[in-house]
């Protein structure tokens, strides 16, 4: 049976964004259902009638639904065991779950004020310390896995993993807010946006008309 993956718009979801990428940088067959965002009550009941959360994504496998990013994740590590979408080895298996759940939880001043929106004109503003603050733990993130593990690939942890698929939003707001980063951050950023899944993903955002005014502010 068919994976279903209900997500919302790529110019926008960056939650939606994650599994997405996960599953289709490993070649794990599913069908995209596309419920656009904030467009009134009719796709909300939608999205309900799929999961209780109210929210996108949600992956549906059979008569299992799973929703949240990393949850989904999680359950295609496991249902998809050879696509390895953490590393082997246990220690760095921890590393890149510490990592993934630290930025599933944690930055909420960047996400505030750099939003994701792939048609954003790539442009710098002024951010507050806490943004600044968060940009620096991310890129501290990043160069210690390369660092770490930069031998065996080019993404964190070598080959790419669940924790690529967490940080790829991040990319996206790095890029439109024009951040300034050390060149082993660039470089990754770099390699995240060769990734054939992550151009599939930003050709479709790009190409979408749909506007949700409440994301254009910035």
């Amino acid at each position: 049976m068919t994976l279903k993956l209900v997500i919302g718009n790529k110019n926008y979801s960056s939650w939606s964004m994650r599994p997405w990428l996960a599953l289709r940088a490993n070649d794990i067959a599913f069908e995209e259902v596309f419920i656009p965002l904030y467009t009134g009550e009719a796709d909300k009941q939608r999205i309900l009638e799929v999961t209780p959360s109210g929210k996108v994504p949600a992956l549906v496998d059979g008569d299992i639904t799973i929703w949240d990013s990393l949850a989904i994740i999680e359950y295609a590590a496991e249902r998809f065991p050879q696509a390895r979408l953490w590393p082997e080895d246990r220690a760095a298996r921890a590393y890149a779950r510490s990592i993934s759940a630290e930025m599933h939880s944690g930055f909420v001043t960047l996400r505030s004020e750099c939003g994701m929106n792939l048609h954003r004109p790539v442009k710098a503003i002024a951010l507050s310390a806490d943004a600044r603050a968060n940009i620096a733990r991310i890129e501290e993130i990043w160069i210690e896995c390369r660092d770490r593990y930069g031998k065996s690939g080019p993404f964190l942890f070598g080959a790419f993993s669940g924790a690529d698929a967490m940080f790829a939003p991040v990319v996206h707001r790095f890029r439109t807010f024009a951040i300034e980063l050390a060149p082993q951050a660039l470089d990754y950023m770099k390699t995240m946006m060769a990734l054939p899944a992550f151009q599939e993903w930003t050709q479709a955002g790009l190409a979408e008309t749909i506007v949700i005014e409440k994301f254009e502010t910035v």
